[in-house]
């Protein structure tokens, strides 16, 4: 069972995807979630999270019941644990899973404050020698979403992003950190790593590679995090 608010915000989602280009699939996909989830939020059987409500608006394209939504004023956002970053190693996408994401509270990018923040565990070496600060395996890389600045931020030389390549339909997914390197005919990503086993990522004039993989931004990072061992 739902009450009044609630009811107020569910009647707002469901009207505005009736509008072309905006479903269920989309919006779970910009929020990270899995499709069911958002079927059990309309069907009041999952409760709507207060940080929910300007991403959800950023995918409607329409102001929530109440107003504009505003720069959040918090110092803290929570930002959703997306998964492992590990270069060379694909992973099989779990389509089907229901589980809530993991967040943690992290500092608010002032430069994109209402954009996603994505969280990240390292894996491997790749980016063992990244200049002025490299990161490590068992660091935790904190990304805004590319999806949501893409607008506004155009990739360039030297920025360090979170990669996704894709095989077999989708079905398989690699996500790595790479430092970006752009020519005139191509944009290559690039490790930076002591280990010669990592290759980089180049891609010809769109981010289609010719062997049957996709290659997309998903996030910019934006931050290096580790815990210190002894506690």
């Amino acid at each position: 069972m739902t009450d009044a608010p609630t009811d107020m915000y569910l009647d707002w989602i469901r009207e505005a995807l009736k509008q072309p280009g905006k479903t269920q699939v989309g919006l779970a996909a910009h929020l990270g979630i899995a499709h069911p989830q958002i079927t059990q939020l309309l069907k009041g059987k999952r409760k709507l999270k207060v940080n929910e409500i300007p991403k959800i608006a950023a995918y409607l394209g329409v102001d929530p019941p109440g107003g504009e939504i505003k720069p959040s004023s918090s110092k803290w956002v929570p930002a959703r644990k997306a998964g492992i970053v590990a270069a060379g190693l694909f992973r099989e996408v779990d389509e089907f899973d229901q589980s809530e994401p993991e967040e943690i509270t992290v500092p608010r990018d002032e430069n994109f404050p209402n954009a996603r923040q994505l969280i990240f565990d390292v894996e491997g070496d790749s980016m063992n020698e990244l200049k002025p600060r490299p990161i490590l395996p068992g660091d935790t890389v904190v990304a805004t979403a590319y999806e949501d600045i893409a607008g506004r931020v155009v990739l360039r030389d030297g920025m360090v992003v979170v990669v996704q390549r894709t095989r077999d339909g989708g079905h398989m997914r690699e996500w790595s950190v790479k430092q970006i390197e752009i020519y005139e005919d191509r944009t290559e990503f690039h490790p930076r790593s002591s280990n010669p086993k990592h290759k980089p990522i180049i891609v010809h004039r769109q981010f289609d590679a010719d062997d049957g993989v996709s290659v997309e931004v998903i996030a910019v990072v934006r931050m290096v995090m580790n815990t210190m061992p002894g506690l």
